[in-house]
């Protein structure tokens, strides 16, 4: 008996800690996401470091695959799934890849969220398995409440 209640405690811890480092992770995607495209909000477009940085030779392809391998370090941890890890690859690649054509490939990579796009799989991967983060859902109930709350005759 004591045995299921010590094995039930474990399985809750384990479970406890995947989701406390999904979460993590979730919050280290809304960072990168801010930083790599979103500094600057310009309507549906933003501007970030990855955009800027592309105009600096050498500095903006670094910057792009370091930012990059964070966010897939961070799917990896969270157990996110192989699709999911293949398709943030695959927008860091193609994100990276327009860093080695000069000029062109600097406008096309201030105009190309790869980093935002990697970060939003990865966040609704983590949604999907653990749900939001604790701070984040009560923000967004706030927000909803809000929304849907009559004003005063």
């Amino acid at each position: 008996m004591t045995d299921d209640i010590s094995v039930s405690a474990d399985y809750s811890d384990r479970h406890t800690d995947r989701r406390a480092k999904a979460h993590r992770a979730w919050r280290s995607a809304e960072s990168i996401k801010g930083l790599s495209d979103r500094l600057i909000g310009l309507g549906p477009f933003g501007l970030g470091l990855d955009g800027v940085l592309s105009w600096v030779p050498g500095v903006g392809p670094l910057y792009s695959v370091g930012a990059g391998a964070l966010l897939v370090f961070n799917a990896i941890s969270a157990g996110a799934s192989l699709s999911t890890v293949a398709r943030m690859i695959a927008y860091v690649l193609a994100d990276t890849a327009t860093d080695a054509v000069p000029f062109a490939g600097s406008v096309v990579d201030m105009l190309f969220p790869g980093h935002l796009m990697a970060a939003k799989a990865l966040q609704k991967d983590i949604e999907a398995r653990h749900g939001l983060p604790d701070e984040i859902a009560a923000e967004r109930s706030q927000k909803k409440r809000g929304l849907f709350r009559r004003k005063a005759a």
